[in-house]
């Protein structure tokens, strides 16, 4: 369970290692349910037997957007949540880059920098974490991103040095 936090506090994290997520199975039935939502449903990612044959990986696949969309959670995790937050808003990527396949039955986790935090107006802190999504037993990881969000907090509560 992550720690809470002051709003206060945020700006002496930037630079180091906020949080790392729990180990999460990336199983067939999470991949075939993400191929239902998307409707993606290429053979290497729901077609078990076929990508055994004809695909490099030797069996199925997550979809990298799966893999992308897994950031959420692995953050509600492991990073601090911050006291007066009263919302976050997902604000977008600057960067995302697929580096390895996520083989299904993997176990993946997330390793989030915080590399900046910025009082924006007075009620928004705006955040950017460098991502790491790492693959157990896997030398490279699945993903790397630079990820921007969004903590809106009552402007009664922004520091006063913030």
């Amino acid at each position: 369970m992550a720690k809470e936090i002051a709003l206060a506090e945020i700006s002496g994290l930037v630079g180091t290692e906020t949080g790392v997520s729990d180990w999460v199975v990336v199983d067939q039935a999470r991949i075939n349910d993400f191929a239902k939502a998307t409707d993606d449903h290429q053979f290497i990612h729901v077609d078990p037997e076929r990508a055994a044959v004809e695909s490099p990986f030797g069996g199925t696949i997550a979809h990298g957007f799966l893999t992308l969309s897994l950031l959420s959670m692995l953050n509600y995790n492991c990073l601090p949540t911050i006291r007066e937050q009263t919302m976050g808003i997902n604000y977008g990527f600057d960067r995302v880059r697929f580096m390895s396949p996520v083989k299904a039955g993997s176990r993946i986790r997330g390793r989030f920098v915080l590399a900046d935090a910025r009082f924006r107006g007075a009620g928004m802190l705006m955040t950017t974490y460098d991502v790491t999504i790492e693959i157990e037993n896997e030398r490279k990881p699945a993903l790397t991103a630079t990820w921007i969000t969004i903590v809106q907090f009552d402007p009664k509560d922004r520091p006063v040095d913030g």
